[in-house]
């Protein structure tokens, strides 16, 4: 499926987490936000590169970007989230009722990019295999705050098998435009996580014998910034509900 049909496949109505669609092109999470918290957004992102990693910002209202420029954000992507004082008020399927005109656009990268090459290198994806969204936590990490902004670093989470895991952090290190390396290998309690069967977002993946958890940077962390920071309004993308962009994920490969 290319990245064109498959938001297509959104706009009339599927509803799926994006992981495993449209293979070897950059995916992207989304937070708009009213223009006088564009600022302070921006300014938390440039702290937190590692799990904010900025694609592409847009100008107040405009609801199209240079990464796939026939897309409308309002309505290619499978769910949203409205937020309204830092308080999740609903999960809808289109935005464009609901999306304003002061509203800017952060498109952030996001580590189902990099899954691809996993997949490439025969490192085994538990979440795709078991039909599942990806694992993420909200950690006892905080983010460097910037003016409004502030919060806990969230983390996606997949089991990897221990004698893959130095492979897998080469390959993800070579796109830091999309999270990069891991943040953490082995126990949750180093990331404050009390149980891997209750993620905060996404669903519960078991891990194979011999699989060790790994941890990346995750895109839905202004997510929980929202939660802490409580702007009057937001729209963000349902977590591993993604933007399938146009680029090529080789555009944020390092030599």
């Amino acid at each position: 499926m290319t990245p064109e049909q498959a938001r297509k496949a959104f706009r009339d109505g599927t509803v799926s987490p994006t992981s495993g669609w449209a293979p070897g092109y950059t995916q992207a999470n989304l937070i708009a936000v009213p223009r006088d918290w564009a600022y302070d957004l921006l300014l938390f992102a440039q702290r937190n590169r590692q799990p904010c990693p900025i694609l592409d910002v847009t100008d107040p209202g405009v609801t199209s970007t240079p990464l796939a420029p026939d897309a409308d954000l309002r309505t290619d992507l499978p769910s949203y989230r409205v937020w309204e004082n830092g308080e999740l008020v609903c999960e809808l399927r289109d935005a464009t009722r609901l999306w304003r005109s002061d509203l800017v656009a952060f498109l952030l990268g996001c580590s189902f990019t990099f899954e691809h090459a996993l997949a490439a290198a025969g490192i085994p994806l538990r979440h795709v295999q078991q039909g599942r969204n990806v694992s993420m936590y909200i950690t006892d990490r905080d983010c460097r705050p910037a003016g409004r902004m502030r919060g806990p670093l969230v983390v996606s989470m997949r089991p990897i098998p221990a004698d893959m895991v130095e492979l897998a952090s080469r390959i993800s290190s070579r796109m830091p435009d999309v999270h990069g390396a891991p943040v953490h290998v082995g126990d949750p309690g180093g990331l404050g996580i009390k149980d891997l069967s209750t993620p905060d977002f996404g669903d519960a993946v078991e891990a194979e014998p011999g699989d060790v958890p790994v941890y990346w940077a995750c895109g839905v962390t202004p997510q929980a910034a929202l939660m802490t920071s409580c702007p009057p309004f937001a729209i963000t993308h349902s977590p591993g509900h993604m933007f399938i962009t146009d680029v090529p994920d080789e555009t944020y490969r390092i030599a």
